[in-house]
């Protein structure tokens, strides 16, 4: 059962998912950890995650939390750590808010070495479970690359839509990609 917590500042948004993991927004001391796990996990992330290649320092890291927060002040985006027995173990955001539909998207990646735990499933289910009850959107979309049948998996489990699939819509590595979108509607949600 997850919860809205205030532990750090007014401004930070934490959320529990359950005795083991927590959603918290990133904050610019999380740059070091965070770049550690990007760097462990650089390969496998690389394969369905242009940005990878352009994050090689812990100062990429530094400024992408910065853009992040920057946007969650506007209301455009936010960017969550996943904390998994509190280390930090990946990232899950919200963007590509429309104020004027009510929908977002939500993108996620965990660590090589937190992988088939369920934490992205659960994680996913919390945030989007915030995001109908605090944020009052509608529609909750999740897209990936076509080929990303790991990441397929996540949005089937918690009963999203196939909604379509746009082609040639990335680019994954100089060469154009499909991507799968996938919905969720706030009347579908099981609370």
């Amino acid at each position: 059962m997850e919860h809205l917590t205030d532990h750090h500042s007014p401004d930070m948004l934490e959320l529990r998912v359950n005795e083991l993991i927590t959603l918290r927004q990133l904050q610019p001391a999380d740059a070091a950890p965070l770049y550690k796990q990007i760097d462990a996990s650089r390969k496998s992330l690389r394969k369905f995650l242009p940005w990878v290649d352009y994050n090689t320092n812990e100062e990429h890291s530094v400024r992408f939390i910065q853009l992040m927060q920057r946007k969650a002040e506007e209301q455009e985006a936010m960017a969550l750590g996943i904390w998994y027995q509190q280390q930090l173990c990946g990232v899950m955001d919200l963007h590509g808010w429309d104020h004027l539909l009510q929908k977002a998207e939500i993108g996620y990646w965990v660590s090589e070495a937190f992988q088939r735990k369920g934490i992205a499933t659960a994680s996913c289910k919390a945030l989007i479970t915030f995001a109908f009850k605090k944020l009052r959107l509608n529609k909750i979309e999740i897209r990936f690359v076509l080929q990303n049948e790991r990441s397929a998996q996540i949005p089937i489990r918690l009963g999203f839509t196939k909604e379509g699939i746009l082609r040639h819509s990335a680019k994954l590595h100089g060469q154009y990609v499909d991507m799968v979108v996938m919905g969720v509607l706030r009347e579908d949600w099981k609370f």
